[in-house]
């Protein structure tokens, strides 16, 4: 298999500086080159998460954390990335109901994950930002998912996160579900506190421990902390 060590580190950092047209060509001459499109995914996201630290350093703008995530889209829609996921996953692996949490209107970290869970097949009911409890269950009710998952980039979203948790308890729903829940700011004891069966701080390893799930023979997964 051809060597990518060089374009891996071009293109994370073509990713970085937001350069959009070098960040698609160069993914496009790795798939023709052939690169693994989950390989090539986890290289996106680590470009991704090297913006998110520019912007928490204040260095960047939302702006260009919304522009990171188009180059992303970008990438995922290329012929070639959308090929392999139609052929590889030609039935729906499972159905996610998302959401950012209420509280909270930040939706780039949720839209990455969406992407990425759609790539792996999902089919994902996508309820927005500032979403209420009240919603995730009745979206709980009329989708009978498979997984819920739970965004927030505010600290303050780890005690609405509980809430949410503790409203699918209250209408007998939560043991229907896998939930996960993603945020930069999590940890293993606020994924303790909020009481849901994984967390990811990454979208691509959270992704993947959706994907585990189904895989499982009896659809329950091990638990996690991403």
């Amino acid at each position: 298999m051809k060597d990518f060590s060089e374009m891996k580190e071009l293109l994370v950092r073509n990713v970085e500086q937001l350069d959009e047209e070098n960040s698609l060509r160069l993914a496009k001459k790795a798939l023709v080159e052939g690169i693994d499109p989950i390989y090539l995914l986890d290289l996106m996201n680590e470009g991704m998460k090297r913006v998110g630290k520019l912007y928490d350093c204040k260095n960047y703008y939302i702006a260009d954390l919304i522009m990171s995530g188009l180059i992303f889209r970008e990438v995922l829609e290329l012929e070639e990335m959308t090929d392999f996921f139609h052929g590889t996953y030609d039935k729906k692996t499972g159905k996610v109901v998302i959401g950012t949490v209420k509280g909270d209107i930040h939706d780039i970290g949720k839209d990455i994950f969406k992407y990425m869970l759609e790539a792996y097949g999902f089919e994902v009911i996508d309820l927005g930002v500032d979403v209420a409890r009240e919603l995730f269950v009745k979206s709980v009710e009329k989708h009978n998912p498979d997984i819920v998952a739970l965004s927030g980039v505010l600290t303050s979203t780890v005690d609405e996160m509980k809430e949410v948790v503790k409203s699918l308890q209250e209408a007998h729903l939560r043991d229907n579900v896998k939930i996960i829940i993603g945020a930069n700011h999590l940890t293993q004891d606020a994924f303790r506190f909020i009481g849901a069966d994984s967390f990811a701080t990454d979208a691509s390893v959270g992704a993947k421990w959706c994907w585990e799930w189904m895989k499982a023979d009896n659809g329950q997964g091990v638990e996690g902390n991403g």
